[in-house]
């Protein structure tokens, strides 16, 4: 275990639906690289994941949506799967948690579907990202240029496309909390 990141705070937005392994393994290897990880969630006590073909493993919620501010973290992951962001970008209190870590230039971490919830915050135009190929589309329309790569890097955002990504997006995520941390 390193402490690259102590003393670093990272909220883990997600809905009922998140592809499970796109939680379990960024959150490990946060916390492997010394932050602080929170689940943050418009559900109040846990909420559900997707283990890619059915219901997965409940998680519990950290911090209820309603009561979480991004000024109070350093960094912000999205999880995908197909539900999870669907929901939170209906959610007008979660795009603007999301709008809020891009206002204050924090790194965020979006994989699979979840860039979903970062068009619908407004925040992708002119961007260079990646995502799940059905996402494409959204993403150029919104103004991003999509490329597909297992991990993109752009100004502070970490995008990939699908848990076959892991590998290379989580350290990638650790660098860009590491490195806004050394600038600030």
């Amino acid at each position: 275990m390193s402490n690259e990141l102590a003393g670093k705070k990272v909220a883990i937005l997600v809905a009922h639906g998140f592809e499970e392994v796109e939680l379990t393994e960024p959150k490990k290897a946060l916390e492997e690289a010394g932050a602080k990880t929170f689940v943050v969630s418009p559900e109040k006590n846990e909420v559900r994941g997707w283990a890619m073909t059915d219901w997965g493993k409940s998680i519990a919620v950290d911090v209820p949506l309603e009561k979480a501010d991004a000024s109070d973290f350093d960094a912000l992951m999205l999880p995908g799967g197909v539900m999870n962001p669907d929901h939170l970008r209906m959610n007008e209190k979660a795009v603007e948690f999301v709008k809020e870590f891009f206002a204050e230039g924090k790194p965020v971490g979006a994989i699979c579907h979840a860039p979903w919830t970062l068009i619908e915050a407004g925040v992708v135009d002119g961007r260079m990202m990646t995502s799940y190929p059905s996402v494409k589309t959204d993403l150029r329309n919104a103004g991003a240029k999509w490329v597909d790569r297992e991990v993109v890097v752009d100004n502070g955002l970490v995008t990939s496309r699908s848990p076959d990504d892991l590998k290379a997006f989580c350290p990638m995520l650790i660098d860009e909390i590491r490195e806004v941390a050394r600038v600030h």
